[in-house]
This record gives structure tokens, C-alpha cells and sequence, in this order.
């Protein structure tokens, strides 16, 4: 542990000097110099936590106030700083631009050199945890908060636990917070896209922690992005950047905004209840509005005018549609050209060409699109009617092309063009089958053995198949077959001949 840390914690902690003394084994005066530095940078130990030995160490040892006084020069120059470092954001903004415009101010001015020493010394002492320079519409750092609030369930009082998803822009640290039921991926996206919308454009880039719902497999060099956060990125044109596995400097801007909602969000809402997630998130709203107000540290700005004045016009412009969440399955196209979406159970039409075919299946909560080889080859609109057919007729070879038509509709018309009877039994056979194909064939194989034994035949048979309580095809033909529609015949008892042999009743009076 650095040196520097251990006596800054010690000091944070209450310990005295000569106590520190005792611990560390550093000489007073240098003890005595971290301690007034650290009281002159203005730093807090969560500040001085974040901090790598290394940067530690070279914070306090290039520091050194009391050998650097500030002159009127250097005072002069100091003032202006906050709107230099504005203008520093700005893509193509350079330091030596800067500097010329300063000296055409004041030409007997600071040189470069000291012009950047200053700099870097203010910058140090405004915000000594932030050490990259980000550019205006660059980069959304994304992020979720490590602790959780609350949801109180009215009708049982059970507390629920919700994630709190934290999104920050580089340059002008415009912040979005918003509570989620989890951190899965189409909550994820939701978030993001919700985020992208509050800032009103779209940044060129996208900094991911490296979650599953974000990041199928991470690599320090080649990381795979999970498929629907890619899609989601392609549609707002994107690009996702995954940080390093165990390397939270390349979040920490992020990082750093998480703390600070603890202080200015999650404080204000301590003694607070809520009961569903839509009280929460406005609840959020209100102190996050606040927050992004706020004159930031040591300028005369705040994250929402800096946003305003410097990023806002970087920002490329968001799409006419929202991004709709795809699903993705994998299905073989049917000898009738026809894919079955298995959630809904419904059946789509594809060109009759891929019939035997392995294709991929696209779906939305509106929309169904099938690719093969990465060419789109069938869209329809999603229905969730199960056991029905979607078909487009010029996806059907020209000697299936009838089948298009059929529907319910059409075989109970048919039917009812027959007889009530016949209606009456093709009506159950639709409502009986378990899918819709195996229902439509055995109708018009029913109504079809009309024009083979005729009509009345046909009406009699399903009436005689009523009374056995048995629908279908082979039902019905079988009837047709063995003559059990026709009405049973009438026992004719024969008359006594007339014989004069033949005795009477009268004989046995």
C-alpha cells in the first residue's frame, strides 16, 4: 500500500500526526506536507480510495503549493480555466489553440509550457479523480449501481428489490437514473434506449460494463457482444464499447456518478415509500433534475448548460421509430411453404423455394421476419391467433395456391350451402382438431363425399354421425360405406293366403 494512502487514512480516521508517525515511519515534515496538501486539494477519502498508487504518488509529489504561489499573472489566468476547459471538449479543441487565444488577450502572458502547468494544477485541484479528457458526443458511459431500492406491495407489504441503471455522458456529465425489475437484457435495452431518448441524440459510442445481457464473452482485445444489444446498437448506429474485465478506471466516470446519486438520490429518498415502479422512477426524476442544475464543482456551469451549449449539436439524431426487441428461433420450412412460429402456434408462408429449407425466424411483438443466408425472405405481421395460417399466395407453388383461401369462414359457408346438419358437424370438426391443417383437410374430405354419393346421402350421414358423437372424415365414410345412413327398414309381416284347407279362428270358437 502506498505510503501516501496509509497516512491519509489514518489522518481521515482521527489518528494524530505523532500516531501516524509511529505507524508509518515517515518523517514528521513530509507527514506534515501530505496532510496540508491533501487539505488544500479539498479531497475526500472516496476521492482518494479511487486513485491508483502510482497516481497517488504523482499527485502529491508534483503538487507543491507552497513553492508555486499563484501571482496576479497566474491568478489572471486561473479565472479563466473553467471556460478554457469547456471549450477543451469541444472535438478538434486543442491546448495550443487555447493558448493562442490567451495570448492574444494578454500578450505578456504565461508561455506554453507554463500555460499547461497551470492547467493541469487547476484541473488537479477542481476534479483530481478525473483524468481523461472526454470530447463533446463521444461517449454514454452505462452502469448499474451496486445498491438497490425499494418497492413496498400494497395489498401484501412485501418489499421488493429493484436495480437502479445509472447512465453518464463524457464531456458534459449529463447523468440519467431510472430503477428497473432487473438487469436482464431487454431491461437493459429498455434502459439504454430510455436514456438515449432523455439526451435527445446519439453519442458514438456506448460504454458497457461487461454484463451477460451486454456482453456475450469478454476479451481484453476481440469482445463478443451479445446478438440483441448489437441489434439494439445497429438500429441507434452505435457503436457498443465493452470496458476491460477487472479494470474499473474504464468506467470510472460512471463510477464516480454512482457515488454521487447515493448522496443526492438515494439520500433524499430514504424515508420514502413507494409502491409501484412508476412512483419510484418519478420520485428519481425530481432529484436527478436537481442534480443535473447543479453548478458543478469549482465552475460557473452546470452539467445540464454545459450539456446544452457544447453537446447537445454532436449529438447525431435518434431514429423515427423506437427499437422493437427481436426474438430469434430457428425453424425448417413445411412441405406447404409455411413456418410455424411455435410461441404463437401461428403459421407463416415463405416462397415456395426453401421448402426442406433451415431458416432463421425474426419476431416482434408486431412483426415476423424470416431470413436464409442473411436475406430476408418472407415478412408478415404477427398474429397470435393459434393454429391459423398467415400466407401471401405468390410464396405458394401455382398448384397450392387454393390452399391460401382456406379458412373457417369458407368451409362453414360451403357447409351451410348443404344443409344446417352439415354445417352443424363441420362446426365441431373445426373446434375438435388439434391443428388448424389437419381440421381444413378432413372438411373437405366431408363435404367433398357430397358429390361422390350425393347430397342427401351426405345430410343423413352426418346427422347419423351426430348421434354417434363421431367427427371426422373416416366417420362419416364409413357411414357412407356400410349404408348406416339410410333409415332402418320396416319389418313386413306377410297375409294368410286364402285355402279352403286352411282352417279360420272361427273354427276354434
Amino acid at each position: 500500500m502506498s505510503k501516501i494512502r496509509q497516512i491519509l487514512r489514518l489522518h481521515s480516521q482521527g489518528s494524530s500526526n505523532l500516531a501516524i508517525y509511529r505507524l508509518t515511519g515517515v518523517s514528521r515534515n513530509t507527514l506534515k506536507k501530505y496532510i496540508r496538501d491533501y487539505k488544500i486539494l479539498n479531497l475526500n477519502m472516496i476521492e482518494i480510495e479511487e486513485l491508483t498508487d502510482h497516481d497517488l504518488e504523482e499527485l502529491f509529489t508534483q503538487f507543491k503549493p507552497h513553492k508555486h504561489r499563484l501571482t496576479d499573472k497566474a491568478i489572471q489566468l486561473h479565472e479563466m480555466f473553467p471556460d478554457i476547459d469547456k471549450q477543451l471538449r469541444r472535438k478538434g479543441v486543442t491546448r495550443q489553440m487555447m493558448w493562442e487565444q490567451y495570448r492574444l488577450k494578454y500578450p505578456d502572458g504565461f508561455k506554453l509550457s507554463q500555460f499547461g502547468f497551470y492547467y493541469n494544477l487547476w484541473k488537479q485541484q477542481v476534479n483530481p479523480v478525473m483524468h481523461m479528457d472526454h470530447k463533446a458526443g463521444d461517449k454514454l458511459y452505462v452502469d448499474y449501481a451496486g445498491e438497490k431500492l425499494h418497492i413496498i406491495d400494497s395489498e401484501t407489504g412485501e418489499q421488493k428489490a429493484v436495480e437502479v441503471f445509472v447512465s453518464i455522458l463524457g464531456c458534459s456529465q449529463l447523468t440519467y437514473v431510472e430503477a428497473t425489475y432487473s438487469q436482464q437484457k431487454e431491461d437493459l435495452i429498455a434502459s439504454c434506449e430510455r436514456a438515449l431518448h432523455y439526451i435527445g441524440g446519439i453519442p458514438n459510442a456506448l460504454v458497457t460494463d461487461n454484463l451477460k445481457s451486454a456482453v456475450t464473452k469478454s476479451s481484453k482485445y476481440e469482445p463478443i457482444i451479445n446478438e440483441d444489444f448489437a441489434a439494439f446498437a445497429e438500429h441507434y448506429s452505435i457503436t457498443v464499447l465493452p470496458t476491460r474485465a477487472y479494470k474499473p478506471r474504464d468506467k470510472s466516470l460512471v463510477e464516480g456518478a454512482v457515488k454521487i446519486i447515493y448522496t443526492r438520490i438515494y439520500a433524499k429518498l430514504r424515508t420514502k415509500v413507494f409502491h409501484t415502479l412508476e412512483a419510484l422512477n418519478n420520485a428519481i426524476w425530481e432529484c436527478l433534475e436537481e442534480h443535473n442544475n447543479k453548478l458543478l464543482k469549482g465552475r460557473h456551469y452546470s452539467r445540464r448548460m454545459q450539456f446544452d451549449e457544447i453537446e447537445r449539436p454532436t449529438l447525431n439524431a435518434l431514429p423515427p421509430l423506437m427499437y422493437e426487441h427481436k426474438q430469434q428461433i430457428y425453424a425448417t420450412v413445411m412441405k406447404n411453404s409455411h413456418i410455424c412460429l411455435s410461441s404463437d402456434k401461428h403459421y407463416y408462408s415463405v416462397p415456395h423455394q426453401h421448402i426442406g429449407k433451415k431458416v432463421k425466424i425474426l419476431y416482434t411483438s408486431t412483426q415476423v421476419e424470416v431470413y436464409y443466408h442473411y436475406q430476408r425472405i418472407a415478412s408478415h405481421k404477427r398474429i397470435k391467433s393459434p393454429y391459423n395460417y398467415t400466407t401471401e399466395k405468390d410464396h405458394l407453388p401455382s398448384t397450392h395456391r387454393f390452399v391460401s383461401d382456406w379458412t373457417p369462414e369458407k368451409f362453414l359457408s360451403w357447409a351451410e350451402s348443404i344443409d344446417e346438419i352439415v354445417k352443424q358437424y363441420i362446426y365441431v370438426i373445426l373446434n375438435n382438431k388439434q391443428h388448424v391443417e389437419q381440421a381444413y383437410k378432413s372438411c373437405v374430405g366431408v363435404l367433398t363425399l357430397g358429390k361422390r354419393y350425393g347430397y342427401d346421402r351426405l345430410i343423413n350421414a352426418c346427422k347419423r354421425g351426430i348421434e354417434y358423437d363421431k367427427y371426422s372424415y373416416k366417420a362419416i365414410e364409413s357411414i357412407l360405406k356400410r349404408g348406416l345412413d339410410q333409415p332402418d327398414p320396416v319389418e313386413v309381416i306377410p297375409l294368410m293366403p286364402q285355402h279352403d284347407n286352411i282352417r279360420g279362428k272361427q273354427y276354434y270358437n
